[in-house]
């Protein structure tokens, strides 16, 4: 009968370097393939969690409303572990690999340039689905209005800020992969995912794929929502002179160098040294209580 207890720690550590190897592995096609859904899937996540927070600041207190929205935004990691994709960010896990001598730089480097580009065109193509479709202009221009704030705040934040706010983020992105390597079920998956993600959302962390939908998201509409949605929130495109496709690309600087730091070393090269590093934890054998007596 197999056994549905969830994996020890150092057997996760050894799952997510084998999960490393077999990434680099992967052909350019597959995993460009599976890096746009990725950015497909958190581009959705962030399209509920936009809903939810709609017309939120003035009836929900602000932290119960971003909980709300973290909550729901988990769904585009579910779809990514449940699902199957990869995502850059929980790709940062791949030093675990690198780390051990099973991969060597430059493969690890391939997989990440590969995956960081291709969840970029599968995030921007979902924000564009969104804006053509109009979902944007629910809620009489609520959604539309939060898109824009987001986008505008994501775009303007200061560099060290969002470095530092990137670091927070993907240290939560990768304990929520980390445990979902332990999950033996789906069930256990979801749950394994959800608190760590709502954790970043609700704080206002900084992901490079969730900010590679909702910035470009942000431009569509600024650039082509009809005036009857301006009209019905009281502005105009001129107050958001400062959210442009060069702000976009620059912000995704330090979340990006955040993300990297937050993944590869505070979580992968940290659970590396412990389990995995000659002399570490992993070498000495686990004995259950039953055995000691």
């Amino acid at each position: 009968m197999q056994n549905l207890d969830a994996l020890l720690p150092s057997e996760i550590a050894r799952k997510a370097e084998q999960v490393g190897v077999q990434k680099t592995r992967l052909d350019v096609a597959s995993l460009f393939g599976l890096a746009l859904l990725a950015g497909a899937f958190i581009g959705l996540g962030a399209m509920f969690a936009s809903t939810v927070l709609a017309g939120a600041d003035e009836t929900v207190p602000f932290g119960i409303s971003r909980l709300l929205a973290g909550l729901v935004f988990s769904l585009g990691l579910i779809l990514v572990v449940v699902g199957g994709a990869e995502l850059f960010t929980g790709n940062t896990l791949m030093v675990m690999a690198w780390a051990g001598g099973k991969v060597s730089l430059r493969e690890m480097l391939r997989a990440w340039t590969i995956v960081y580009f291709g969840n970029l065109v599968g995030a921007i193509g979902t924000a564009a689905l969104v804006f053509l479709s109009g979902q944007y202009l629910a809620g009489k221009g609520t959604v539309a209005e939060i898109a824009l704030k987001l986008a505008l705040d994501k775009a303007t934040l200061p560099f060290d800020r969002a470095f530092f706010l990137g670091i927070l983020c993907n240290v939560l992105v990768c304990l929520a992969v980390w445990l979902s390597f332990g999950a033996r079920a789906t069930t256990d998956k979801v749950l394994a995912v959800t608190f760590p993600i709502s954790a970043f959302v609700a704080a206002g962390c900084e992901h490079s794929v969730a900010n590679m939908y909702l910035i470009p998201l942000g431009l569509f509409v600024k650039a082509g929502a009809p005036a009857t949605m301006w009209t019905q929130i009281g502005d105009n495109a001129a107050s958001y002179e400062t959210l442009t496709w060069a702000a976009f690309v620059t912000s995704l600087i330090p979340v990006t160098l955040g993300n990297i730091v937050g993944g590869a070393v505070l979580v992968g090269a940290v659970y590396w040294f412990i389990y995995l590093r000659p002399g570490g934890a992993r070498a000495r054998p686990f004995r259950a209580a039953s055995e000691t007596k």
